[in-house]
């Protein structure tokens, strides 16, 4: 009995000396990964076994051929546990980073979905507030003069009309964000689609003094579809117009390179600021100075340039923003067709 004490206090010793250098190392390598962990955590198990091994043998005065015996097996041991624990441990670490991953995604989105309902909330009550003061007007006949009434009914309306694009905004951005959005692919002509979209923003881009610069040839022919890619065209005309000042330019131009065509719009906004720039496509996000419905009469509520986003991305493509001299500068890339 005693002498399985003394062995089983020799194999202790042995033990927790490897196990004090082991808590040592592990505490100089805390910074590193999941894997480097588990590794070294089985050879500093592996390595107390064959230091308790070692003294044991010692102390018993085994022969050499006993000894090596014995060291042979436990190092055959040492690497199926290593081998094993190098395996699990990629795997633990690719699932500890995994769900990291997903918790912030879960957290930005949900920032996302808190950001719209408050955005959206403001740009909704605004408007409905001027709404209901001009009805109770005209119902109580605050106003009576012709030329009174015809602005209660302009103002009404293109409120009304304000609301609507709004609301088939987040029409828009909920098929996309719920891949319920289906498209309809053929080969479009892009200058076509730039004229159109150049049409629809002349009025507003006239009543702010800007000028739309197109280029005149080099137009490619893209693989989308249509209806999306106008609105994409649409929406980045339009956040140009609105940020642009007066007697500024936007310009559009496009080109091909390899196996995908590019369209870009740039405007003479002044710049924005680099830490904007990675949140730009973001859902409701406006910077500074924050987007209002009086900014540019869009009612976009700061949706405009997630739709874009998901528009294009849904087609294979993708869309960036730089700074330009005087202004930002935005390229969309879609297969060529």
């Amino acid at each position: 009995m005693r002498d399985l004490a003394l062995i089983f206090a020799a194999a202790l010793a042995a033990a927790l000396g490897v196990g004090v250098l082991g808590a040592l190392i592990l505490r100089l390598l805390r910074d590193r990964s999941i894997t480097v962990h588990v590794c070294v955590l089985l050879t500093i198990t592996v390595a107390a076994v064959v230091a308790g091994v070692v003294v044991v043998a010692q102390a018993m005065f085994l022969s050499p051929h006993d000894l090596q015996v014995v060291l042979l097996t436990v190092a055959a041991a040492a690497a199926v546990s290593l081998a094993v624990g190098w395996y699990f441990g990629r795997r633990l670490a690719a699932a500890a980073v995994w769900a990291d991953q997903a918790r912030e995604r879960e957290r930005r989105v949900e920032k996302g979905r808190r950001d719209l309902v408050a955005w959206v909330s403001h740009d909704l009550r605004t408007p409905l507030a001027g709404l209901r003061a001009m009805a109770e007007a005209l119902e109580d006949g605050v106003v009576d003069d012709p030329a009174t009434v015809a602005g209660y009914h302009r103002r009404i309306r293109t409120q009304t009309d304000r609301m609507t694009r709004l609301v088939d905004d987040l029409f828009e951005l909920s098929r996309i964000n719920a891949g319920a959005l289906r498209l309809t692919m053929s080969a479009v002509p892009l200058g076509e689609v730039v004229s159109d979209a150049l049409s629809g923003t002349a009025p507003l881009a006239e009543a702010r003094r800007i000028r739309l610069v197109a280029a005149e040839s080099g137009w490619p022919t893209v693989l989308a579809s249509e209806p999306e890619l106008a609105r994409v065209v649409g929406n980045l005309l339009l956040n140009a117009v609105r940020y642009t000042p007066s007697d500024g330019t936007v310009r559009v131009d496009a080109g091909c390179e390899r196996d995908a065509a590019w369209l870009a719009v740039a405007d003479t906004c002044g710049g924005i600021p680099e830490g904007d720039l990675p949140r730009l496509f973001d859902v409701a996000f406006r910077g500074e100075p924050a987007r209002t419905p009086d900014s540019g009469g869009d009612g976009s509520g700061g949706l405009g340039l997630a739709i874009v986003r998901g528009l294009v991305e849904a087609h294979g493509g993708r869309v960036d923003v730089q700074n330009v001299v005087g202004g930002c500068r935005f390229v969309v890339r879609l297969p060529a067709a």
